[in-house]
């Protein structure tokens, strides 16, 4: 069941209806704005600037940030500190953000981000905070965390399914995992997809690259994103356009090297490492003949958004999050296998590229925009202040014991 926006149940003593007040409406759990790291904050920063361009005020707790501004776009900034330790660093930012919303002054609602942040959700309700936990994906699928880190996670998506007062989703596919896991609803709130207008060519041509000449994959060095698959089955084959593989691997040494030795010093492989100027990252979207997306364990990707907004053909991994955001319009793929025979049936077929190219861009201005976004976090946060929670329904919530698949029932590509 997803909550389009009157699901949730009424507390017995809402208070009177926020419909045109203003409201005060904390974002808790990220590394918060300017944006310059991953979906959360760009979500963050995309929606809390729209909220106060509607009259809200917006408190955002920042970690990280290279400076010490006290306002962002209209949003309040709070600078806390974290311990810089990849298991420790959220967590430890968001206690003492909870600490600070607690002890300040009082908002009418307030978004955590991250189901791993579920811990202080009882603390901000018990300061009489009413407060929505946005699951994000299925994070103890990643290979990043090991066995304890993916036990709390899982640990923490039951606790927060129990304790929140909205749970949000970010694709279809999530929400029916909540549905089948827990027997829950939750709030579907897209992220936006930035549209990208013609695009400068100078710098995919000081790259080295031809602009619609090469084939474009953006992708952390995860063994859940596919690279090795897709790295595999592009060397195996006879494609003549160039593979563009941008990204790095934090925290996987070992996979980087498994992936690299798979492209075996092919010529027409080219690693570019992270790319961090956002114009050229966008370039290389807007120009490249097709996008390669193996990411297999989120719901609605920032990454795929940003590839559709700008006109990219997508061949993606077949998983349900990926066919349900493109519409099922692009290739998709299971094995290296699959990708071989994808490669070259995409190049010898430009005028499909082209068109599946422009049904990308389509669906992504009319589904994936941040106003509609913006739209459902603020009818969320009014509905939170007056007094709707699941709470009453959830708290009781356990985890099912049957497997929950995230492989769409069919596979034919189109």
């Amino acid at each position: 069941m997803v909550l389009e926006h009157t699901d949730i149940t009424t507390a017995a003593k809402a208070p009177a209806s926020t419909a045109q007040r203003t409201l005060s409406i904390a974002m808790v759990g990220t590394r918060g704005v300017p944006a310059a790291y991953g979906g959360f904050e760009t979500a963050i920063e995309e929606v809390g600037r729209r909220l106060v361009d509607r009259g809200h005020r917006v408190t955002v707790y920042t970690r990280g940030s290279e400076t010490r501004e006290r306002t962002y776009l209209g949003m309040d900034l709070v600078h806390l500190p974290a311990l810089h330790q990849k298991q420790l660093e959220t967590l430890s930012h968001t206690g003492l953000s909870t600490l600070h919303t607690v002890f300040g002054r009082r908002p009418d609602a307030a978004f955590v981000f991250n189901a791993a942040n579920a811990p202080f959700l009882p603390v901000l309700r018990a300061r009489g905070i009413p407060t929505a936990l946005h699951m994000d994906g299925l994070e103890w699928k990643r290979s990043k965390w090991g066995a304890r880190g993916k036990a709390y996670y899982r640990w923490a998506e039951e606790f927060g399914v129990r304790t929140a007062d909205a749970l949000i989703s970010d694709a279809p596919g999530i929400a029916e995992y909540y549905t089948h896991q827990f027997g829950v609803p939750t709030e579907l709130i897209r992220y936006g997809a930035p549209i990208l207008g013609e695009m400068p060519d100078e710098g995919v041509r000081g790259l080295g690259l031809e602009p619609g000449g090469y084939h474009l994959v953006v992708a952390r060095f995860e063994p859940e994103n596919h690279l090795l698959e897709i790295v595999e089955g592009y060397r195996r084959g006879t494609a003549r356009l160039p593979l563009v593989v941008v990204g790095s691997a934090p925290y996987s040494a070992e996979y980087t090297r498994l992936v690299r030795d798979a492209a075996a010093d092919d010529p027409r492989i080219v690693f570019l490492g992270g790319v961090y100027d956002q114009d050229l990252l966008d370039a290389l979207y807007a120009h490249a003949y097709t996008y390669v997306h193996g990411h297999s364990v989120g719901g609605t990707n920032p990454s795929l958004l940003r590839a559709m907004g700008a006109g990219a053909a997508v061949v993606a991994y077949d998983v349900t999050f990926n066919r349900e955001v493109l519409d099922s319009q692009g290739w998709f793929f299971e094995s290296a296998r699959d990708l071989t025979a994808l490669f070259a049936g995409v190049e010898a077929d430009a005028e499909r590229v082209a068109q599946l190219g422009l049904s990308a861009r389509e669906r992504a201005s009319e589904v994936f925009r941040w106003d509609r976004v913006t739209d459902d976090y603020e009818s969320l946060a009014r509905r939170l202040a007056d007094g709707r929670s699941v709470h009453d329904v959830a708290r009781r919530a356990r985890r099912a014991t049957g497997a929950w698949s995230s492989q769409p029932s069919h596979h034919a590509a189109r």
